[in-house]
């Protein structure tokens, strides 16, 4: 097997890590293509060249989180993950473990760690790496690894998500909530809440979005009601996708461009959180995004009309 050949194998795994560390498809796509120039300008072969690449694509991506931290803090709103339609690195053995640790909430935890507790979290408790390996990777010695391990482990512990285990009993929940958000039924849509549900968006200043997080089965249910059946009458449609491991939907205009993206947490067979992600710079893997601001217009428009 040649070097493009070894790259290309391992290159699902490598975008998966840089995903897991930086929360941007974009960020991660370009930290593997990072990862291939340096593997392709080395003129000495690794050992284990799995090792070695997973090593590359986490420092870069380790570096390029230093520096999104610094943007992030000036971000406008709730900041989200780009939404990952699929985990291109499967393993049947641990496809359940991987998809719960892609997902929104735990990216989310993921956010509390340092760069480097964060590097080592994943490698060491999502991907399996041995401390030898996870401490070539970050530069520190296998001690020092242990304890950022630790730290880590304390601070997703506190608020490690959890999920309906049945995958198929979370997909048929999420078909009948966004059944019953289309057709305007609020009652249906409260009946699958969780009395506490959450309603956040994430625009990035970029998108009209909530001025605040929504609360509460009764307030979410008439909001996506009132929010969501004129805009079915300006032939906005959905298309039902898994998106970072939990059930979601891709919302499209008239003209297939890409509105947004939700995706729900669901544990006891109810809706606990449902996250939209509107921001246009997050969107764009996902297809030509349209004009959201000319599209809320159109939208109040239609409102105005009865549509």
């Amino acid at each position: 097997m040649d070097e493009v050949e070894e790259f290309e194998e391992l290159r699902p795994l490598l975008f998966s890590i840089a995903y897991r560390i930086l929360g941007s498809v974009g960020e991660a796509e370009d930290a593997v293509q990072e990862t291939w120039l340096r593997f392709d300008r080395s003129t000495a072969r690794p050992e284990s060249t799995k090792a070695y690449l997973s090593a590359v694509v986490t420092r870069v991506s380790i570096d390029v989180l230093r520096s999104a931290r610094v943007r992030r803090e000036a971000y406008v709103g709730p900041w989200f993950p780009e939404p990952l339609l699929e985990d291109l690195y499967q393993d049947p053995d641990r496809s359940a473990e991987l998809a719960d640790s892609v997902s929104m909430a735990a990216l989310l935890l993921l956010e509390r760690l340092s760069p480097l507790e964060r590097a080592v979290f994943v490698l060491r408790e999502v991907f399996a790496f041995g401390f030898d390996d996870v401490a070539a990777a970050v530069g520190r010695s296998e001690v020092a690894c242990r304890q950022l391990l630790v730290r880590a482990r304390q601070h997703m512990r506190a608020g490690r998500p959890r999920f309906a285990a049945d995958r198929h009993r979370r997909q048929e929940l999420a078909t009948r909530f966004f059944d019953a958000m289309e057709h305007g039924d609020v009652a249906g849509l409260q009946d699958l809440l969780a009395a506490d549900v959450q309603l956040v968006g994430d625009g990035g200043g970029k998108a009209p979005q909530l001025a605040r997080a929504v609360v509460g089965a009764e307030r979410v249910a008439r909001l996506l009601g009132s929010a969501f059946q004129p805009a079915f009458g300006i032939e906005v449609t959905f298309q039902q996708r898994e998106i970072n491991g939990q059930p979601g939907a891709v919302f499209r205009d008239r003209h297939g461009e890409v509105l947004h993206a939700l995706v729900l947490d669901v544990l006891d067979d109810r809706v606990q959180v449902i996250r939209g992600v509107l921001n246009p710079d997050k969107l764009g893997h996902l297809g030509p995004v349209a004009d959201a601001w000319a599209f809320s217009r159109e939208l109040r428009q239609a409102r105005r009309q009865g549509r």
